[in-house]
């Protein structure tokens, strides 16, 4: 195969600025019906799917499109600015292929999944966030691995899924309690999606349930085993990742309220107040955007060091983030006035999906814990911090 035959099918020539150009307003002009009925961003998928995107942060190497970390960040963050609830959905993906290509790149176990993400352009989902340090379910032993009963909420993308990236507790005759982290095809046997979704906001990011009922782990499928409770340095690998990330998808929701803010105050040039709410809201979108570039610059394309420190930075880049994210919007509606409350407003759902942003680990009070604990020479996690 020639190298312009390769690049074309690997997604690697990809003009990807140019794609969302193409793809964002019709991601747009689809966002308030799903959010209007609860449903899934299903063709929003199916089109970044033609383009590769769900592999286009894997190297080149492995079959993928070769964007850096850096760059999907920004594509996520343009992505928010047109659809709020694909930006987040693709996100969860995308972290979890993050850590992973951080694992290939520091000789850990990754490129197995990358490529077969990249061979058969697969959806991965994320069960992490909620799971965090203790994870949930039953474990039980059986020859040649393990069978799996669990349920996990908030699997973001789900109806789209092929492979789900999940943990649960196991009690280990020997080690005692541990928590196996494993990848789980969504047409196993025993595995099914429970369709529960119905939130305040995000509404089109098809955020279910996850069933697992007695799922068979074969013993070589589980790539992790941590003691339950415990801050493992797995986790200042996943932080420092998939924080920029998710957090992109709310940078690019502050932009696209703060720009319809801006047309509409433009209409009103003799209002004497709308000039400070307008500086007000600048004043938080910048801090929100400086602090996101921030938090990538920290993730330095996959090149540091799974320290507590950096993912302590992680977290306060997200929080930060995301607290003047919500300001941002806020004040954007604010300066629009009565008519952004409207449901028939574009104001009204960003204002609605910004709101998410807090609930993502760790949210806020928790994390002023995990970092004050730091400051103050202690271990970040106490035993009521912990779930």
């Amino acid at each position: 195969m020639c190298a312009t035959a390769a690049a074309e099918k690997d997604g690697s020539n990809t003009d990807w600025q140019k794609v969302i150009d193409e793809l964002g307003p019709k991601f747009a002009e689809r966002a308030g019906d799903h959010d209007e009925n609860d449903t899934f961003v299903f063709e929003n998928y199916a089109e970044l799917k033609e383009h590769r995107y769900f592999s286009a942060q894997i190297p080149t190497e492995l079959g993928g499109g070769g964007l850096l970390h850096s760059e999907m960040c920004d594509l996520i963050r343009r992505l928010g600015s047109y659809c709020s609830s694909t930006a987040l959905a693709t996100s969860m993906h995308q972290h979890l292929i993050a850590a992973s290509v951080w694992n290939y790149k520091h000789g850990n176990p990754g490129q197995k999944l990358l490529e077969k993400v990249a061979a058969n352009e697969l959806v991965l989902v994320s069960t992490g966030a909620k799971d965090w340090l203790e994870s949930n379910g039953s474990v039980e032993r059986v020859e040649g691995g393990y069978k799996v009963s669990a349920v996990k909420i908030f699997a973001s993308g789900s109806p789209a899924g092929d492979m789900v990236i999940t943990s649960a507790p196991y009690e280990d005759p020997e080690e005692g309690w541990q928590v196996l982290h494993f990848p789980v095809p969504l047409d196993a046997e025993g595995a099914r999606i429970d369709e529960v979704w119905r939130a305040h906001g995000m509404r089109g990011t098809g955020s279910n349930n996850i069933v697992l009922e007695g799922v068979f782990i074969p013993e070589e499928a589980v790539v992790l085993k941590r003691s339950q409770g415990e801050y493992h340095p797995v986790w200042n690998v996943i932080i420092t990742v998939a924080l920029p990330l998710i957090a992109a998808a709310y940078v690019g929701i502050a932009e696209a309220a703060a720009e319809i803010a801006r047309e509409r105050a433009k209409k009103s040039p003799t209002d004497p107040v709308l000039p400070i709410l307008m500086g007000e809201m600048e004043n938080q979108l910048a801090i929100t955007q400086v602090m996101h570039r921030s938090a990538v610059a920290h993730a330095n394309n996959w090149d540091f060091e799974p320290t507590v420190e950096n993912g302590n930075k992680g977290f306060i880049h997200k929080t930060v983030i995301v607290r003047s994210a919500a300001a941002t919007v806020a004040k954007a509606v604010e300066a629009a006035g009565g008519p952004a409350y409207l449901r028939s407003s574009p104001l009204e759902r960003l204002w609605r999906d910004v709101t998410a942003g807090n609930f993502h680990p760790m949210a806020e009070k928790r994390q002023q814990l995990f970092t004050g604990r730091l400051a103050m020479g202690l271990e970040p996690i106490s035993g009521a911090a912990r779930d």
